[in-house]
C-alpha cells in the first residue's frame, strides 16, 4: 500500500500524519508540497521529487499551501485530475473545494438550513457600513483565511467608513458577520468518515475577540449535548469530508455554526482529549483503500 501526504514539510500536523502513514505501511515518510508538483496532460502523471503521484494507492490532503488564497483552488484542480484517473484521495478535492472558500462554505450551510450568525456579503462600501450599523458590531472576514488571520472587529463610528474603504482595496467582496458573544469559548466538533469522534473547546485566556490558539486560546475537553452534536453532524454531512472539525458557538440565542473545516485539526484532539488523530485517520484510509 503506497500512501502519500499532501502537506507542508516541517509543519506539525503534516509530519504527524506522514509518520503515522510510515508506521502503518512500513514505507518511508513522504510529504509532498503542491507547489513542487508538475501535472502532465494528457498523460495524467503528477511528478514530484522523483515520484509519480498518479501511481499511488492513496493521497491524504493535510494542507495544500502555507497561506489560504485562490491559488489553492488551482492546486485542488490538479488533485481532482488524479482522483478522476483513479487515485483515492482523502478528503476528495471536490469536497474541499466546497469549504475552502468561506463564501462557498457559508452558502452551502445556509442552503442546508444550518444556523449561522447574521452575515452580509457585498462589494459596496455603503452596504457594508449599513450592515455594521445594523449589527452594532461586526467581524470582517477574508474569504480565504484560517485561525482568524486578516479578520477584524468594527463598530459604527466616525472612522468606520475610512476603515471599510481601506479594507475594500484589499478585498473586493466583503464578508461581514455580526459579532457573537462566545461566552469565552467555542467548540470544535470532530468527525472521521462522517462519524462523530469527539469534541474539544477553545477557551479564551486573553481579551481577544476570538478563541484561536494564535491569539492565546487554549484547548479543553468538553462533552456537548447530543442535539449540538447532531447539528454539527448535519452541517458536515453537506460536504462529505473524510476528516473535519465543525466550529460551533453556544449562545443565549441558541447554537451557531461558524464553519466546517477543510482539513480539520489534530492538536486540539491530542491536547484536550489525548487522541492521536493522525493514527486514527490513517487507519481509516487504509481500511478504505484495502476495501
Amino acid at each position: 500500500m503506497k500512501i502519500g501526504v499532501i502537506g507542508l514539510k516541517e509543519a506539525w500536523s503534516s509530519e504527524q500524519l506522514a509518520e503515522a502513514v510510515a508506521r502503518k505501511t512500513g514505507q518511508k515518510k513522504m510529504i509532498f508540497e503542491m507547489q513542487d508538483v508538475r501535472l502532465d496532460l494528457p498523460s495524467g502523471k503528477a511528478i514530484v521529487e522523483g515520484h509519480d503521484l498518479s501511481t499511488f494507492d492513496a493521497l491524504i490532503i493535510k494542507k495544500i499551501g502555507r497561506q489560504y488564497s485562490p491559488d489553492l483552488l488551482d492546486r485542488l484542480e490538479m488533485l481532482r485530475m488524479l482522483e478522476g484517473r483513479g487515485v483515492k484521495i482523502f478528503s476528495s478535492p471536490y469536497s474541499i473545494l466546497r469549504v475552502l472558500d468561506r463564501l462557498t462554505c457559508t452558502i452551502s450551510l445556509q442552503l442546508g438550513n444550518i444556523p449561522m450568525p447574521p452575515t452580509t456579503i457585498t462589494e459596496d462600501v455603503d452596504h457594508a457600513l449599513a450592515a455594521v450599523e445594523e449589527y452594532g458590531e461586526a467581524v470582517f472576514k477574508p474569504l480565504y483565511s484560517t485561525k482568524a488571520r486578516g479578520m477584524f472587529v468594527l463598530k459604527p463610528g466616525p472612522t468606520a467608513r475610512g476603515t471599510v474603504e481601506e479594507y475594500h482595496k484589499l478585498y473586493s467582496t466583503m464578508y461581514i458577520q455580526k459579532t457573537i458573544d462566545l461566552n469565552n469559548s467555542d467548540l470544535g466538533i470532530v468527525f472521521l468518515g462522517g462519524e462523530y469522534l469527539t469534541t474539544y473547546a477553545r477557551c479564551k485566556t486573553t481579551d481577544s475577540w476570538n478563541t484561536t490558539t494564535v491569539n492565546g486560546g487554549k484547548y479543553a475537553p468538553i462533552d456537548p449535548p447530543q442535539e449540538i452534536i447532531d447539528l454539527a453532524q448535519k452541517a458536515q454531512a453537506i460536504f462529505n469530508l473524510d476528516f473535519t472539525c465543525v466550529d460551533v458557538a453556544i449562545t443565549k440565542d441558541g447554537p451557531f455554526i461558524f464553519e466546517v473545516s477543510a482539513f480539520g485539526g489534530f492538536r486540539g484532539l491530542l491536547e484536550a482529549r489525548g487522541i492521536d488523530a493522525a493514527s486514527r485517520y490513517v487507519d481509516y484510509v487504509a481500511k478504505k483503500v484495502g476495501a
